[in-house]
């Protein structure tokens, strides 16, 4: 049995550069890299990127849409402009999958027409798109709706899902329970870990509260094929010397507990 491919998401070098996280990448190991576009220049221009592939030789396995706070005018501002530019982009680059958060809520005519305006691209392309768990938002201990369709992805009929261990945490998601639920159609992981609390902290797989461990291991009884990202944040650390340090403890996190059980 193969295992899956481990890469790393470009926002676990933070605030270093796209090219960082080739460089990283390559040096430490991974099987590739998960392209957060964002403001950098080098994450939102394909012949750049194509670039980074050649020089590092380390593939773009998946693309991870501009649908974040910051990112809102990257690509521009009509939001299905920016899944398509997203999947030709993936296309372009020969990954395989694009990470789309839900819509925020003001986002009214988008939200209306995600859920079926999403089946109609998958229907069009190879591309996965795989919607992603979020949480919450949380303001003097009230919940505030901040996606809609709402957070929690297995309220919908989303052909693929991208579960990340740091929102489960967030929203207080039981992790194996979210995996069990969505079944075949968890389609890509962003590894991470958090303690609980409202703070989404992507933390080191294995730092926090979350059963990244017993994740890994019941996607790999399954045979699980998509990607496992490391998405964490290193943004405290001191040196690049820290940063490497606890990129490299992740890789080695998710090697051991995704590679399948003796006996």
């Amino acid at each position: 049995m193969s295992l899956p491919l481990v890469g790393l998401s470009t926002s676990s070098v933070f605030p270093e550069t796209t090219e960082s996280a080739f460089a990283i990448a390559a040096e430490l190991g991974y099987d590739g890299i998960e392209v957060m576009v964002g403001t950098d220049a080098a994450s939102q221009d394909s012949y750049m990127l194509k670039e980074l592939v050649q020089e590092y030789q380390v593939p773009i396995l998946s693309i991870h849409s501009p649908c974040l706070l910051v990112t809102q005018r990257v690509w521009g501002t009509d939001p299905w402009g920016k899944l398509r530019k997203a999947q030709a982009t993936a296309q372009a680059l020969g990954a395989g999958t694009v990470v789309v958060h839900p819509p925020f809520r003001w986002q009214r005519s988008y939200a209306k027409e995600f859920v079926t305006g999403l089946a109609r691209m998958e229907d069009e392309t190879d591309i996965v798109f795989a919607v992603e768990n979020m949480f919450p938002w949380r303001a003097l201990s009230q919940e505030i709706a901040g996606y809609a369709p709402g957070w929690d992805v297995r309220d919908e009929d989303y052909l693929h899902t991208t579960v990340d261990l740091s929102h489960t945490s967030v929203s207080h998601t039981d992790a194996l329970e979210l995996i069990h639920d969505l079944d075949t159609r968890v389609a890509h992981l962003h590894l991470a870990d958090g303690k609980g609390t409202a703070k989404d902290e992507h933390l080191v797989p294995g730092r926090g509260t979350q059963p990244v461990a017993e994740v890994l291991q019941e996607l790999s009884s399954r045979g699980f094929a998509g990607n496992l990202i490391v998405e964490v944040s290193t943004r405290s650390a001191d040196s690049q010397q820290t940063r490497k340090a606890d990129l490299a403890e992740a890789l080695a996190f998710a090697r051991l507990h995704s590679a399948p059980m003796a006996g």
